[in-house]
Parts: C-alpha cells; structure tokens; sequence
C-alpha cells in the first residue's frame, strides 16, 4: 500500500493503537506457567533470581498479567522445504526400522525428532514440548520399535551444535515422551545411541557440546557442560546409566557400534577433537565389564568415527580426523579437522591397516564423519564428511557418491537396502548405492535460522532469512520460500524506501550482495570494505538506518558506513574489540535507534557491549563480560521512541541475562525478574501506542526455550504465545506495520503470532 491510502491507513492504525493504549482494558498476552505442560529444563536450573528491574524502568503502567489467557496462537511459515532445491535443515542422526522398508526417524540439530512412516515422503514432527529440540542421536528399540530414544544435545562439535537435558524416550513411536536423566547428562551431548538386540542394555556415546576447547559456546555456560563424558550404559531402558569407566578414558566419546553376531562385543571411539593422548578405539568382549585398547591414535588424532560389518563383524572401519587446534574462533578455521585416515581391521580390531582416502572432510573432521557398510557386503563401504566417498573395495579406491547437499552427519541403510544420509540439508536416499539421489524433505521443517530476518514494508508475505548451510532464503507473495544465495546465510535487509532493493550475506568478511530486482538476481557489494586486512564474525552484521533510508552500517571487528544503500563503504571507526581474542574478535550484532540514527549499540564476540552518540564513529564501551553466541547476533533492541532505553540479551545460563539502560548505555541493570533459568540470544520492543506518555512498552525475549514476553519492564516474565516448538530462538522482528512478531528459530524455521492491539 503506498501514496495517500497507505498514509490514511498508518492514521487510522496509530489512532487505533493509541485507543487501545489508553482505553481498552488490560489483557493478558500469553498462556500462564504450567509445570505440567512445562517439563523442567534440568535438575536445579530453576529461575536464577535476576535483579528486578529498576524504578525508572518501572514507571509505565504494565499489562494486567493475571485473569484469561489471551489467544495467541504461532503460526509456522516454513520453509518445509525450500522450494526448488527440497533442502531442510540439519539432521544430526537417523534410525530406520530393520523390517518396514518405510519406517525412519530423524533426529534434527535443533529441531527435535521426526517420524515417517513413508520413506520420507513427508515427515511429522514429534515431541515439540520437549525441554531441549536440540538432538544428537536417536535410536528404535529392536524388540519394540514402537519404542524410540533421542539423546539430546548435538555432539558435532560447531558453535550451533548444542547442549542436551538428558535422554528422551517414547513408547507409541514419539506421539508422547518421558524424559530421563537429565541430572546425568544436561549440559553435554549424544555422539550414538545403540539398543542390544534383546532391547537392552543401550549404549550411549556421550560428548561435550560445541565450541572452542574452552569457552564451549554450544553449551552456553550450562552449569553441567564439564560433567563425566564417554561411555555409558543402562540395563533399565533408559531410567539410569551407568559410567562404564573400566579400561576406559575420562574423555569424550564420539562413537559406539556392537557386533550384530556377538552383542557382547561392543566397539567404541574416543575422539577429543582437540586431541588426547588416550584418543583411540577400545573394544569389550566381554558385554561391556571391562575394556581394552584396540588401537591408540593419539594426540595428534581428533574425532573418529567407526561401523561394524553386518556381513562379516571381524571386519571394522574407523574414520579419523586431525586434531583442532585449541584456538578455534569459528569452527571451522583451515586448520585442523582435516582428514587423517580410513584405519581398517580385518581381525575385529586386534590389527589395523591404514588407507587413505583423500581428504573428504576439509577442515571440519570434528562437525562432519560417518562411516556406513553395505549390510551384505564387507567391502562396501560409505564415508561421509563434506562430501559423500563409496568404496566397494575395502577402502582400495573410492567414488564419490555426495548427494545434492554436501556436509554428512549420518548414514544408514532402510529395510529394502537403499542408503539415507542425513546432511545440513535434510534427508536424501539413494536406491542404488548413490548413483542416484532423490530429497526425503517433505514436511520437514528444520531449517536452522541465523540472526537478520527482513520483512517487505508493503508485502506482509515477503520476507528475506539466512540459514545454517542453505543460504540465504526469500519469501515471496505466493508463500514459497527460494534459495536466492548459497553458503550459511547471514544478516538480510530488504531497503524501506525500496523494497526491490534487497541484501544478502555469508560467511566472512566482504560477502555482502544488492539487489535491486527483488532478489531476482544480486551483485557483489563491499567497495571499500578492506577484505584482506579485516575480520569478521563468522557472518558479518549490517543494518539500514531506519531514519535515513540511504545509510546502512557493516561491522567487522571496526565500523563500516554507506550512505549510497550499500554501493561504496568506509570505515567510520577504530577496531571495537581493542584485539581481544587474539586480535580474531569482531562485531557480532549492530543495531542503530529508531529514532535517533546517531544512537547506535554494539557488541562484540569478546562480549563488549558498546553505545556510539555520533553515528559509529566514536565508542564508549558500556559493558564486559556480556555472554552471546559468537557468530551473530541481534543482541541489542532499542525502545522505537527512546534512543536512550534499550535492552541487551546475554546468551547463557545463570547470571544477567536480560540488561536494560535507560541512559545510552551509562548504566545498565539486569530485568530478568522471573524468567527462567535459560540463555536468552535476543531480544525486541514494541510499543502499544505512539507516543511516549500514553503508550506500554512490551519487551520480547528470544530464548533457547522460546519467546519469553514482560509489559512491567523485566520484573514478571511470561510465555508469549501457544503452539510454539521449543527451540532456540535465533531472532525476533516486531513488524509492527503489519501487527505481527516474527520468530526465526535455530532449528524450526520461521514463526509468526499476532502483537497485542491486533
């Protein structure tokens, strides 16, 4: 809508606004807290007691919190799959039934488990209430495959590979679940799930979560994250585990398999990604009482994976990568991970050959490596890292067989034969050993959303998002999302003075493309962005100035300024991280104030919180030690009306983790009131009117448990809205032209509710 009926309709909407502000009645906006619908999160991680908020926080008269619950429903948007290419999101693992050739169950990163009951031609989602989507492992119980196990907590070893909160376990095929043992694994993660032929015991191979060595960003600080790793075991179906330390290292174990012939004979891999000298395969024969080394690979080892063969158990392969080393910023630095050898035993692992296969993992060994073998044929086997390898003679010479999307995390064969391998972009079968691929997508919505969702001012339908590994994705008038940009899509903006004017990122610095058809095509866009001497966050924040349609900032580890809508930049500061981490850190999240383009917050992945007064080019930092994802965030929203309030998210648990300032940053005070114990990665204002004096503010927290809401200004915290998987939320856009928050998750692609007044 545009010229005078678009401006008749922004009256009408503000007198609206200002009406209900003012007259109507106090409502309630979410669904009140029910432990009964709320399975705790762990063990002792009740609500941290954050200070309440501050009196000048306070002086708005907030939304009566008590009577009714007020109707606001989440409603998904997709994408289910992207159009076109069929890509979803991550799964980390797969299980299929071993007599139902159709009969699969996934488990996605951070999107919780999926159930198919046609091969994968449309997939359920199931368990969306669980405390934690983020999976690492799944498993059917033989004797009942009625029974399922997810592990929760994704050990791959990424900044996005998350903690878990126990084991989960259905018993009618995942329409209900009961969690277990949250007190023995929160706050780590399940490499593999394995359930003896006779239904038990189950094994479990249990890591830490992602990140660096030390600062395990994919843990968030969770209380647990350095609790016992390795091996365990349970003879209860679930209720308890035993640490199976006999013969065994108190490091993390990347890999279980048992012999199908001889469940006594059980084979796993300890992998440190970042090295140990215990590093290796150890083996039992003996069920599991004690265990001794098969083969040693060492320090200088990192993450291994193994598979026994159906056919012939005497025959094993192992997948090894080398170590990371211990500084390792984003993950997935070029060195380190890369492909260390095939190790192969003919004996069932008292010898071993080593073969090599090339380097199929790049630098990511500890985020992508599988290993598959044909179920009727010792000789054939499957290795999976960034790219899809088939040997058909023991690992002589190879094929590559990768499937339309790159990056393996799993492998399996159904009950007719067919290979499925599980990518950062879903699901995919092969009927003849990987000749041929066809997606197993349909339904499956799990795509992993980054920071920088971008909505079309006039088109309520159009929206621009990056992804996990599946670029960056439009939404057009017809609902359908497309691929417009590959790599891990970051930041988006579509222009509102234009909005046939759009931007696109990925990964590193520089990577940042215009168009101006719509996203029809897009052209490279740094001129004067210094590509060589600069540094990014994995993926580089940029953000229009709400207030000047021609002006946009970019950060790397300093500022960046356009004043021509992207086409030529300069840098406008000095470095903002003042060379922390190494001189490696960089900006990870911008935001300039609505009402005040010379306002503008920033903060940094050595967790600097920063307020500039003059446009970016001068900065005060405000605030250390402010926790946070760091490959991107939208980590500071500031009030629509009032440069100087503003509130900050901090991404762990325990501690501040709601900031608010009233002064541009002088001062801050924590406003976590009541919210639960959980990392909150950002966070959003709306007002309900259009002018200060007469209007509430509403304060919107994105959680990795969902969106958390607050209209007393962080002294009381609710859940905003019904229906809403409980996955990490990655960002929150309050479009408040169109009366709607817009969640993008990490893990379930992108929702919308309702904001109060509409």
């Amino acid at each position: 809508m545009t010229g005078l009926a678009g401006r008749l309709a922004g009256l009408l909407k503000s007198i609206l606004c200002f009406l209900s502000a003012v007259w109507v009645p106090a409502v309630v906006l979410a669904e009140p807290m029910d432990a009964r619908a709320r399975p705790a999160i762990a063990p002792g991680l009740a609500s941290a007691g954050q200070n309440a908020a501050s009196t000048s926080l306070a002086s708005a008269a907030p939304l009566d919190m008590a009577g009714p619950v007020f109707g606001r429903t989440w409603l998904p948007l997709g994408p289910a799959p992207i159009a076109g290419v069929s890509f979803s999101g991550r799964v980390a693992s797969i299980a299929v039934s071993a007599s139902r050739p159709g009969d699969y169950v996934a488990g996605a990163a951070s999107g919780g488990v999926w159930t198919s009951r046609s091969g994968g031609a449309f997939w359920r989602a199931r368990g969306d209430d669980l405390p934690t989507l983020a999976i690492g492992a799944v498993a059917m119980d033989p004797t009942n495959e009625r029974i399922l196990y997810a592990g929760s907590g994704e050990a791959h070893y990424a900044h996005h590979s998350l903690y878990g909160l126990g084991v989960y376990k259905s018993v009618d095929r995942g329409r209900t679940w009961r969690q277990l043992a949250a007190e023995t694994f929160s706050g780590r993660t399940f490499s593999r799930l394995v359930v003896a032929p006779s239904g038990s015991p189950i094994w479990a191979a249990v890591a830490r979560a992602g990140g660096t060595v030390d600062g395990l960003e994919g843990a968030k600080l969770h209380p647990d994250r350095l609790g016992p790793t390795g091996l365990f075991r349970s003879d209860d179906g679930g209720e308890t585990w035993h640490h199976v330390t006999a013969g065994l290292p108190a490091i993390p174990a990347t890999d279980v398999d048992m012999d199908p012939q001889n469940p006594g004979r059980i084979l796993v891999t300890f992998g440190d990604p970042y090295g140990h000298p215990a590093n290796g395969i150890y083996q039992s024969l003996d069920g599991g009482a004690t265990f001794q080394a098969a083969m040693i690979t060492g320090a200088f080892v990192g993450r291994t994976t193994l598979a026994i063969a159906p056919s012939d158990p005497l025959r094993v392969y192992a997948l090894a990568a080398n170590r990371l080393f211990p500084f390792n910023l984003g993950g997935f630095l070029p060195f380190g991970g890369s492909t260390a050898a095939l190790f192969r035993s003919d004996d069932g692992g008292t010898t071993w050959s080593t073969l090599q296969p090339g380097n199929l993992q790049g630098s990511q060994g500890q985020y992508v490596s599988a290993v598959a073998v044909s179920s009727a044929d010792p000789d054939q086997v499957f290795l999976g890292g960034v790219s899809l390898l088939r040997s058909t003679d023991g690992g002589a010479s190879y094929q590559d067989v990768t499937p339309p999307h790159v990056d393996i995390q799993d492998l399996a064969f159904d009950a007719a034969g067919r290979l499925l391998a599980a990518t950062d972009g879903g699901v995919f079968r092969s009927p003849d050993g990987g000749d041929t691929w066809e997606a197993r997508n349909q339904g499956l919505s799990n795509a992993q959303h980054y920071a920088g969702l971008s909505t079309d001012p006039f088109d309520r339908r159009t929206m621009l998002t990056g992804t996990q590994d599946n670029g960056s994705i439009l939404r057009g008038s017809d609902g359908e999302w497309t691929m417009v940009a590959g790599g891990d899509g970051g930041y988006t903006a579509i222009a509102g003075s234009d909005p046939d004017v759009m931007f696109v990122s990925f990964q590193g610095v520089g990577n940042l493309f215009r168009s101006t058809d719509g996203g029809l095509s897009f052209v490279l866009s740094n001129t004067g962005i210094d590509v060589n001497a600069d540094w990014s966050a994995f993926q580089a924040p940029f953000v229009i100035d709400p207030g000047a349609p021609l002006r946009m900032l970019y950060g790397t580890q300093r500022v960046y300024e356009s004043l021509d809508l992207g086409q030529t930049w300069s840098p406008i500061s000095s470095d903002l991280t003042d060379g922390g981490l190494g001189g490696f850190a960089a900006i990870r999240s911008l935001t300039i104030a609505p009402s005040d383009g010379s306002t503008v917050y920033a903060t940094t992945n050595n967790e600097r919180l920063l307020v500039s007064t003059d446009g970016g080019a001068t900065w005060d930092v405000t605030r250390e030690g402010v926790a946070g994802w760091p490959r991107i965030m939208r980590q500071v929203a500031v009030d629509p009306q009032d440069a100087s309030m503003a509130i900050a998210a901090v991404g762990r648990f325990d501690g501040d983790r709601v900031l608010a300032t009233t002064d541009r940053g002088v001062t801050w005070s924590a406003i976590g009131g009541d919210l639960p114990n959980v990392p909150v990665n950002t966070v959003a204002v709306h007002r309900l009117g259009h002018w200060p004096w007469a209007s509430r503010r509403l304060v919107f927290a994105g959680t990795d448990d969902g969106v958390y809401f607050s209209s007393d200004h962080g002294v009381h915290w609710r859940r905003f809205g019904r229906r809403l998987p409980r996955a990490p939320i990655a960002d929150l856009v309050v479009d408040a032209e169109h009366g709607r928050l817009i969640a993008a998750t990490l893990g379930r692609g992108v929702w919308v509710a309702r904001l109060p007044g509409w």
